[in-house]
């Protein structure tokens, strides 16, 4: 289908475009961006007063499918997906099985296809059933299209097997993930160890459970010159670690999930499963080090870590209730509510971590761009639309969230996924 979006703010990192401008989407590319397009075609979309954006690329999400569909699916994750604006997810291979082979990368590959509204990218095991002891077949993996091989959830706790992976992987040309955390340290924590961890009576985790492992990789990263890229980061050990990884030259790239950079444990007013989040919500001091590190562009990528859960493995105390949190339909207004509006962040920056930046990262040369010859996965964000955010209107079946009832501004109003409308907002 041939659509003619007018009327836009063209925001794109590649081409340094910041104005208004038409686009034209025609057989699944951008075929023209300029002042005035009057171009026939099928659809004519009034992109007034919207920003007209490269589509997100979400390098961390937790599809749970195969295995765990009761939390997930390729098709809710997904339409949740296109709803916030994201058009690429790489999806965390914890999944049962785990995706250690090429043959599950190629599985969840093809029914992403049939089954889900945008493009799935599946991240390959480290280790074989991410047991930690044996690898994962990173090199079939690789050319089944995983982009990078993960332990998300866990970390590889051996050293000399994690430094095999590194080297096979850069062989290979893809990336790691690191989730990191010394599971040693953790000693049944749930939450920050500070004051409010002790206000409710549960065990704390320290901000060394994380700083121990990012030092440890980046150490790793150095010696066999893979890139390396940290996932969800909490402290401002981590900021400062990847701003001398990148000083000294090294691969090396970080990201922030909103619920890291808006939240703290000072939130957590009462014992409540929906705050339980792995790393937990941080100190001031922590958020502030984000921000400024996002600000900055040390830290260089916003993902959600999107981690869909059933009620009932919420509904609990911190203490047993699941880690984590859903992102996928609020990420896109959280930003620009709690970055964008207080000049943390520019929409130049917004679509730099949120999709530009990203593509970098796994080597999409043909999308992160509003530009001529790309491929036309594209968001349309309307800045000035306000609203309460509502768990019971997702589209994903995680409903899991401490932002539920928060006031935003900022909603996606059309997502495009190679030249498709594959969601239209409510207007």
């Amino acid at each position: 289908m041939k659509i003619l979006i007018k009327n836009g703010h063209v925001i794109d990192p590649l081409t340094g475009r910041d104005g208004c401008f038409d686009v034209l989407v025609e057989k699944g590319r951008i075929q023209k961006v300029a002042e005035s397009l009057e171009d026939a075609a099928e659809r004519v979309i009034d992109a007034a007063g919207c920003y007209v954006m490269p589509g997100f690329i979400d390098l961390h999400v937790h599809l749970r499918d195969p295995g765990l569909e009761y939390k997930e699916t390729l098709k809710t994750g997904g339409e949740a997906a296109a709803r916030g604006g994201v058009t690429t997810i790489c999806a965390m291979p914890n999944t049962k099985p785990v995706v250690d082979d090429g043959e599950k990368v190629a599985e969840v590959h093809k029914r992403a296809k049939a089954e889900c509204p945008v493009n799935v990218i599946q991240i390959g095991a480290v280790t074989r059933g991410q047991e930690g002891v044996e690898l994962s077949d990173i090199e079939g993996m690789a050319r089944a299209g995983c982009h990078a091989v993960s332990e998300d959830g866990k970390s590889v706790m051996n050293a000399s097997l994690y430094r095999k992976a590194m080297r096979i992987a850069k062989e290979n040309g893809i990336s790691v993930f690191a989730h990191c955390e010394d599971i040693t340290m953790v000693e049944g924590g749930v939450m920050n160890a500070d004051k409010n961890a002790e206000r409710l009576g549960l065990k704390g985790i320290t901000n060394s459970v994380e700083d121990v492992i990012a030092a440890r990789d980046i150490l790793l990263a150095r010696e066999t010159g893979v890139r390396l890229h940290l996932c969800h980061c909490s402290t401002k050990d981590s900021v400062r670690m990847i701003a001398a990884a990148k000083e000294e030259g090294l691969l090396v790239t970080g990201e922030v999930c909103p619920h890291h950079f808006i939240l703290t444990s000072d939130d957590i007013k009462e014992d409540d499963g929906n705050y339980k989040m792995n790393p937990p919500l941080r100190s001031k001091e922590d958020v502030e080090a984000l921000r400024e590190g996002l600000k900055s562009g040390v830290m260089d990528v916003i993902s959600t870590d999107h981690a869909p859960h059933s009620e009932e493995e919420k509904k609990k105390s911190i203490a047993q209730a699941a880690f984590g949190i859903v992102g996928l339909e609020t990420s896109a207004a959280l930003t620009y509510s709690y970055l964008v509006k207080p000049g943390f962040l520019s929409m130049m920056g917004m679509a730099e971590k949120m999709s530009y930046n990203p593509s970098k990262i796994l080597g999409l040369s043909e999308k992160g761009s509003v530009s001529e010859g790309k491929i036309a996965d594209v968001v349309i964000f309307h800045p000035d639309r306000t609203y309460r955010i509502d768990k019971n209107t997702f589209r994903s079946k995680g409903k899991n969230t401490p932002f539920d009832g928060f006031e935003v501004s900022g909603e996606v109003m059309y997502t495009l996924v190679d030249g498709e409308v594959v969601y239209e907002a409510v207007q």
